[in-house]
């Protein structure tokens, strides 16, 4: 039987660890019933595009969705082959016969994924976890092709492969295909009872959230002779090129500001943004090492999100409420669910009011226990859109900050900018969108210079 593991300092690599051979376990939210899948195999078969640690992570929680029905690893596709053999050897070591991927169901290079695919069926899963940069192209072909999406986040680098996820979505409504969306904190019981007492007014208005993920992190060297290589920025540039991954700020605080929308229950109509390097950087990558944002929704009340990639300061991973009753904790290290109600504004473990029952799982398992369930059951389940428009903001912070000007969401809706226009013809010897020069530098964001809206 699997044994629940705590959310608390938990995150989907060391989860996938903690668990090691995840077998079919206690039943979790009423149970799933594979019987519902309609076929006479009801194996839910997952491809995975996109073989690093998110992808083999994602895997596991798949794996491990108790009382979930058969369910297996059936094709991989990736750009780079040792990394696909080597996500293989591990996954085949931990969950044996449930990695069914032989050598002629692995896919290399950029067009692999779509033959990944195309053996899949209706009812099976792509998993498409690559950089952002890709993304929408993997969403877009699945949906084409009736196939059941789970997209890890980022969801697309900039506004224009953002919009292209949204078109995606509006098609996985009228096929009935399910996506489910890797900002997986909304399926978190504990914070989901914080969110049913901030409906029911226990909390009161309202007007301040703050969000903060401040640590440290080390810097991209001189590239040389790869620094303006494809496939080499591939690999070194994952979260130091904003055309690959979004930038390290997006890609981690994209789960922040994702809760602060939700406890908001609303988007932001403007964002303002400062940040800024540490003096006499030697980082060649395109990051900014700090970003304070300041997201105002149409009622005028704030929420304010900080990132911060600076070694030997204070570190912080947590998402706090100040309601006018009362202040609240909504989430902590790692993605914890760290949840408490305190009995007024002082945020001290002296003052808790009320702590909700502790989550039996972490909360990338509770995401894919209800996905399955769903697809076991052909219940609706589409995330993309409200995904996309987490990372939108996500993006409008991001962009306030760059250009140091005001960013409005109709600036987001309007925008089609993208870091590189020609995705869909990305090959192995394509020109990379953006170069270092000489001496290994890579274009570094200017406000009232910079452009990305």
């Amino acid at each position: 039987m699997t044994q629940p593991v705590s959310n608390s300092n938990v995150n989907r690599r060391q989860f996938l660890q903690a668990t090691g051979s995840l077998a079919a376990g206690a039943a979790v939210l009423g149970g799933l019933s594979p019987a519902a899948f309609a076929s006479e195999d009801n194996t839910i078969r997952l491809a995975l595009l996109g073989c690093g640690g998110r992808g083999t992570g994602a895997v596991g929680d798949a794996l491990g969705v108790p009382d979930g029905g058969p369910i297996k690893l059936y094709a991989m596709a990736d750009v780079v082959e040792s990394r696909m053999a080597a996500a293989y050897k591990s996954l085949k070591e931990q969950f044996g016969d449930r990695i069914d991927v032989p050598d002629d169901r692995k896919f290399i290079g950029f067009k692999g994924y779509q033959k990944a695919i195309d053996i899949l069926r209706p009812g099976d899963v792509a998993m498409c976890t690559t950089r952002s940069y890709i993304r929408p192209l993997h969403v877009e072909y699945a949906i084409k092709k009736g196939i059941n999406v789970f997209m890890e986040k980022p969801f697309a680098s900039d506004p224009g492969g953002l919009h292209r996820l949204l078109r995606a979505g509006e098609e996985a409504d009228r096929k009935g295909v399910k996506v489910l969306a890797g900002v997986q904190c909304r399926h978190s019981p504990a914070r989901q009872a914080l969110i049913e007492k901030i409906r029911n007014g226990e909390m009161g208005e309202i007007p301040l959230i703050r969000a903060n993920r401040l640590g440290g992190a080390g810097w991209l060297g001189n590239q040389g002779e790869n620094a303006n290589k494809l496939m080499r920025q591939l690999e070194f540039g994952r979260a130091q090129l904003y055309w690959i991954g979004s930038g390290h700020m997006v890609d981690n605080l994209i789960h922040q500001i994702d809760e602060c929308c939700w406890i908001k229950d609303a988007w932001p109509v403007r964002a303002e943004g400062l940040g800024g390097r540490v003096p006499r950087s030697q980082d060649r990558g395109q990051n900014i090492d700090v970003y304070s944002m300041e997201y105002t929704f149409a009622d005028g009340t704030k929420a304010f999100c900080g990132f911060r990639r600076m070694n030997h300061c204070r570190s912080e991973f947590a998402t706090f409420i100040h309601g006018t009753k009362c202040a609240a904790q909504f989430s902590g290290d790692v993605h914890a669910a760290t949840v408490h109600m305190f009995k007024d504004q002082r945020i001290e473990k002296g003052n808790i009011a009320w702590t909700p029952t502790r989550d039996r799982y972490s909360p990338w398992q509770y995401e894919w226990n209800v996905f399955i369930d769903n697809i076991r059951n052909d219940r609706p389940h589409n995330e993309t859109k409200r995904a996309v428009y987490s990372d939108l903001t996500s993006c409008m912070g991001r962009a306030a900050c760059h250009t140091g000007q005001t960013i409005t969401w109709d600036d987001m809706m309007k925008s089609r900018f993208q870091f590189c226009d020609y995705l869909d013809d990305l090959d192995y010897d394509s020109p990379p969108p953006v170069k270092a020069d000489a001496d290994g530098w890579f274009p570094v964001p200017i406000p009232g210079q910079w452009t990305e809206i």
